[in-house]
This record gives structure tokens, sequence and C-alpha cells, in this order.
């Protein structure tokens, strides 16, 4: 049974007349939107709350009452930016800290896309329950955020937290035991707070936990552990070397195409018709100075691989306030990661159908600016990742545009200054880009959030 409490609040929920009007409540349906990995949210709804109001907001006055200087900076920690913000940071940090994380990309999208999921999980229980929150139950109780405006059980602090530290203790098991730590402390932040109870705390740790071990799964069945045994073909035109790196790539599992070669680009002309030897002269004589070098290489740094682009997501959450919004944020983080990973298997099967030697192998006077990525030319994944991320974030965050589409070219001709990438390499990443956003795109006008 409900308390008398939790009944009377949910009432005046839903007739607009509680902290906040109804019209005011972040995203009410959110918990319908479509997920990336679970089936629904709905399949995820978490047990009732309990009916103890009473007694987590007299647990609630006496841990707020034990508040000191480092509570109130873990409190300060982890409500900066959406739930999921601080554990794409730590990827982020990483990275840039120059620890490994084979198959970057994978990390970032299956973090990303358990956070997403359990935070819809956590969105459709929520609003099934419309339990309030302490401070509306108790306008006394003296909390330390501003209350959030939706409901509180369970908590998508937690939710995020319990997917995020599972999913990376999957990736890094010697660390599970400090991802779980940290876990543990998101979720304890916002009862500390005063903003949920003890029992949305753990009620959003578990869900978490449960959406992550079904995002594990599907991760485990990917193809990424395949191992090699072809052999490198050879003849004119034909890339050389003997250890190609991503090889097995067009034969991971995409989230949203349906095949690698959905798009696969048109083959790249003979190497010795007049079109390419132009290319290549273009790319021998190419003058570099100081600007372009130096972008050439900021692109090839862990920055202009990764971070950045996740970086220009959180900076314009920040100032359009969707970091107060979890569903949303987790949408565009996931859409991000996602697209990085449906477009570099699309890349790597044009790479690898067609296995087109570099332009120094070609022409062996070429001096590239930094070593050539050991795999073939074309289409270039710059170009393809650049492209297809900027789509994305153009459609997220459409006053931001056109910016990103120029960050995203210039990434793409940051290839052809370094002397590693010919331009028709160049133009079928951006084909190959834009028509895997497309698609991307499709899904998300679709998927209850527009």
């Amino acid at each position: 049974m409900l308390s008398a409490l939790y009944k009377t609040c949910a009432v005046i929920l839903l007739s607009g007349n509680c902290a906040f009007a109804q019209s005011d409540l972040i995203e009410p349906k959110a918990g319908t939107w479509k997920t990336w990995v679970i089936t629904s949210g709905e399949e995820f709804r978490v047990p009732p709350p309990p009916d103890s109001s009473a007694a987590e907001l007299e647990q609630l006055r006496e841990i707020i009452a034990k508040n000191d200087a480092q509570v109130a900076a873990k409190i300060a920690f982890w409500d900066a930016g959406s739930p999921g913000y601080r554990w794409i940071d730590l990827v982020n940090n990483r990275i840039l800290e120059g620890k490994p994380i084979p198959n970057t990309h994978r990390v970032y999208t299956y973090l990303t896309m358990a956070i997403h999921d359990a935070t819809i999980a956590a969105w459709e229980s929520k609003y099934f329950y419309n339990r309030p929150r302490p401070s509306e139950a108790d306008a006394a109780l003296s909390i330390v955020l501003p209350t959030p405006r939706s409901p509180s059980y369970p908590s998508e602090h937690a939710a995020a937290a319990g997917a995020a530290a599972t999913v990376l203790s999957y990736f890094f098991p010697d660390e599970a035991s400090s991802f779980q730590a940290m876990a543990e402390e998101a979720a304890q932040s916002r009862v500390l707070a005063g903003v949920q109870f003890p029992s949305d705390s753990s009620a959003g740790l578990e869900l978490g936990r449960r959406v992550a071990e079904q995002v594990i799964a599907r991760a485990k069945a990917d193809g990424s552990d395949a191992v090699w045994t072809g052999n490198v073909p050879t003849g004119p035109c034909k890339w050389v070397g003997d250890k190609p790196v991503n090889v097995t790539v067009p034969n991971w599992k995409p989230i949203v195409l349906t095949a690698a070669d959905e798009f696969r680009p048109p083959a790249p002309p003979d190497c010795q018709s007049p079109a390419v030897k132009a290319e290549t002269d273009a790319i021998r004589q190419f003058e570099r100075k100081f600007p372009n070098s130096y972008k050439a290489f900021y692109w090839q740094s862990p920055s202009g691989l990764f971070t950045d682009w996740y970086d220009y997501a959180s900076k314009w959450m920040f100032e359009d306030k969707t970091d107060s919004n979890p569903p949303r944020a987790a949408r565009a983080y996931a859409m991000l990661a996602a697209i990085h990973f449906d477009a570099f298997i699309a890349s790597n099967d044009g790479k690898f159908a067609y296995w087109y030697l570099r332009p120094n192998m070609l022409d062996p006077s070429i001096t590239p600016l930094f070593a050539v990525p050991p795999f073939p030319s074309y289409p270039s994944n710059h170009s393809t990742l650049s492209t297809a991320r900027s789509e994305v974030l153009a459609y997220l965050f459409p006053s931001h545009a056109d910016f990103i589409r120029k960050v995203g070219k210039e990434a793409g001709d940051s290839r052809i200054w370094a002397g590693i990438h010919y331009e028709m390499d160049n133009q079928a990443g951006v084909a190959l880009g834009k028509a895997v956003a497309g698609k991307f795109i499709e899904r998300a006008r679709k998927d209850g959030a527009d």
C-alpha cells in the first residue's frame, strides 16, 4: 500500500498543483523513448517504492545534518553536468593521460548506450510511480541542491552510475572495485543533497546494473574478438604491409546500419590514371606551414580523435541547460558514440574491400608528416568519422551546425595536409559519413524525443 502522503502528492502531481506544474516536468514521456539495447524502459520497471516516506525523511534529516565540507565537495562533483557527464569525462581523462584503451570507441559506445537505456528505464519507472521528491513531502527539509523537476524514484544519477560502473568494470576488470565505489558515491551524493530518498538510490543502482548486463551481452556478441586469418592481397594499386590494423572491423555487428557495406563507396580509380596522378602530385607539392601542420598533428591526437567531440557536446549542453535534462543529455552522448561505432565499421569495410595503397606507396618521394596508419587508404577514416559526428552534432545542436561542420571538414582535410591520404579518400569519406549520419538522424526523428 502507498502511504497517504504518497497518494496525495501523486494526485497533486497529476492535477498540476504540486511544487511545479505538470507542464514544467522534465520529459514526462521519456520512458517511452526508443532504447539502444534493452527492449523498452517498461521491461526494466523497478519494484514499487517502499511505503516508508516518513521514516526515510527522518533518516534524510539525520544524514543532511552531518554534512561537512568533504561531503559538499562530493555533492558538487557529481552534480556537475548530466548524470552521465562525469563517467564520460573519466574516459576522456584516461585517454588524455595516455592510458591504453583498446578499441576506444567501443568503450564510449557501450558506456553511453548503457547510461541512455538506464536513464530511459528510470524515467519510465519515475512517471509510473510518481513518487514525490523529499522536499515536496517536507518543505522544511534542508536540501543542498535545487529539487529536480521530476519524480524521485528511482534515482537517475544512481541508474546512470550503476550502468556506467558495470560497463567500465567489464572493459577494465582490474579496476572493478574502484568503479563500483564511484557508483556508490555518485548515487549517495543525491541522498546527501536531500533531493532523493535512500531507497531511490538503491533502486537506481540496481536498475543501472541490470541494464548494463544487457549491454555487456551485446558487446560480447559484436564480433570484435575475431582473429584475422586472411592474407594481404598483392598486385597493382594494392596497399603494402603484413599486419593490417582493423582488418576484422568490417565483420563487427553495426548498431543502426543493416550491414557494413550498406553505403560502401564506389571503387577508387586505377592508381595509374591521370586523376590519381594529379592528386598524388598535389600531395607531394603541398606547402606545409605551421598552421596546417599543427592542425594535422592535432587531429591525429587523442583530443582530435576522441575527447573534443564529447567536450563540444558537454559544453553546448551546459550552455543550453540540457545537462539538467538527463534523458536528452543521455540521448546526445549515445548518438555521438554510436555513430562513431557504425561509421568506423562502414569506413573499414571500404578500406578492406579495395585495399588501396597510400600516397607514399605510389610515390616514395612523398614524406608524410607523421607515421602512416597501418591500413589501406580509401576511404579516409578521419573524413568518415568527423563528417558523421559533425552531422549528428549539427542535428542535436542546430545553432552550432555551421561551426561543427567546419570542424568536421578541417579534420578530413588535415589528412591531406599530413600527406597520408588522397583527396578522393577524403571525398569518399565525407559522402560515407553523411550517409551514415542520415540513417542515425532518421532513427532519432522516430525515437520519441523529437
